[in-house]
């Protein structure tokens, strides 16, 4: 009687300690929060920040970390004081080529005519920019949209002074009447319309020469490592928001606009200038690709091409341009989220 009481504590001290590394090892799968680098603006997966769902997913709390364009976003990544963001596809080619370590996830927003070339008036075409003073954020989606597109329209650059602002400081100086046109997303775009512009281009427009601008969805590589199953969970939690929109577009763009405190028809044209493909999508070559056929992908190549423009222009080296970006593409986590209910 009295081995079997002994063996039976035993036992049960055996079993406790096993449950507490068991415990500790799942406490480690989870980080006490997870930053998340953002610009502000109405997007679809503000969604999940109204209703927390990112918090819930992760079973951790989530800081939203706020950044005014793409160039700020390198620094965070940089300086390892954010674990995801959603920035432009520009920038985040200048941070591969930089060798940040980084890694692609998703591309959720394909840019339409949520960012736009604001003019005075008398302003109606690119090569009436001539001579003119055109504001733009640094090293952005929307820099490098308007640099091509002067490109394309064989507009001779230098005969315009480029300023790169933050978004803020655009209105400002417009205001000011310091700039006499800007390039920039909502809902500052809708700002400068009101006080007089009017949109001359979109970048839409640049699709029809197979120019693909997007935001895309970024990594921390070490995070990822670490956390895998809360990449995958944020971005299924993304899929889910693009559908909630898709059913709903009038009632969460008021949802998005009181959220941020501006007006619903900003949030809801800027929403509606952007395409969302959905995770499935974002699989094909149409977009990234998966592991298999990412080499080939569209979005592949649109890396390729902007980091090959922004060493034209002096932004970058040309001889740190990588021999392909297919490698900082990571599809497992989207391929891992699309089998999630």
């Amino acid at each position: 009687m009295f081995q079997f009481a002994w063996l039976k504590k035993l036992l049960h001290t055996v079993l406790l300690g096993a449950s507490l590394v068991s415990t500790g090892v799942q406490a480690q799968a989870v980080p006490e929060e997870v930053r998340f680098a953002y610009a502000g603006g109405p997007r679809v997966w503000v969604l999940g920040k109204i209703d927390k769902a990112y918090d819930k997913a992760f079973g951790a709390k989530v800081k939203w970390v706020p950044y005014a364009s793409g160039a700020d976003v390198l620094t965070l990544f940089a300086a390892k004081e954010i674990d995801i963001a959603r920035f432009g596809s520009s920038p985040t080619a200048a941070a591969i080529a930089r060798k940040l370590p980084i890694e692609v996830i998703g591309a959720p927003e394909i840019i339409a005519t949520s960012e736009r070339l604001i003019a005075r008036k008398g302003i109606d075409s690119l090569k009436d920019l001539e001579g003119k003073t055109v504001a733009y954020p640094a090293n952005s989606t929307a820099q490098y949209a308007f640099e091509v597109a002067i490109k394309l329209a064989k507009v001779d650059r230098s005969r315009i002074k480029g300023i790169a602002l933050k978004p803020a400081e655009m209105v400002a100086a417009w205001k000011r009447n310091d700039i006499d046109a800007a390039y920039v997303w909502g809902p500052f775009s809708q700002q400068l319309e009101g006080d007089g512009g009017k949109e001359i281009f979109a970048t839409r427009d640049l699709q029809k020469y197979d120019v693909l601008i997007f935001n895309n969805f970024a990594v921390r590589k070490e995070f990822a490592d670490k956390y895998p199953e809360i990449v995958v969970k944020f971005l299924r939690v993304v899929q889910d928001k693009v559908d909630q929109y898709q059913r709903d577009p009038e009632g969460s763009a008021q949802a998005i606009a009181k959220h941020l405190d501006i007006p619903v028809d900003t949030a809801r044209s800027t929403l509606a200038g952007l395409q969302h493909p959905s995770i499935a999508e974002q699989l094909t070559t149409a977009y990234l690709g998966n592991e298999t056929t990412k080499a080939n992908s569209r979005i592949t190549r649109a890396f390729q091409n902007s980091a090959i423009f922004l060493a034209e222009m002096g932004e970058m080296r040309k001889a740190d341009i990588p021999a392909s970006f297919a490698p900082a593409i990571n599809t497992t986590y989207l391929q891992r989220a699309a089998a999630l209910p």
